[in-house]
């Protein structure tokens, strides 16, 4: 009975959301290098984060006009 109700219902399909999952690997990558003291200068902190999320924001940008949205 179950099967039959699975196989009447289309699939949803969620798209993978680049800028999000991007900025969020960022920030925790960023939030362990100052945890474990690998990054102390802030300048480089602050370097890493805008070319960190430049490149998140392309990566978005390129992603959605090969969708076609």
């Amino acid at each position: 009975m179950r099967r039959d109700l699975e196989e009447q219902r289309p699939r949803r399909v969620h798209r993978t959301d680049w800028m999000a999952l991007l900025s969020g690997v960022l920030f925790i990558v960023l939030g362990i290098l100052t945890v474990t003291r690998a990054l102390t200068d802030p300048l480089v902190l602050v370097g890493v984060l805008v070319l960190g999320l430049a490149f998140a924001g392309l990566v978005a940008i390129i992603s959605k006009a090969i969708r076609g949205k």
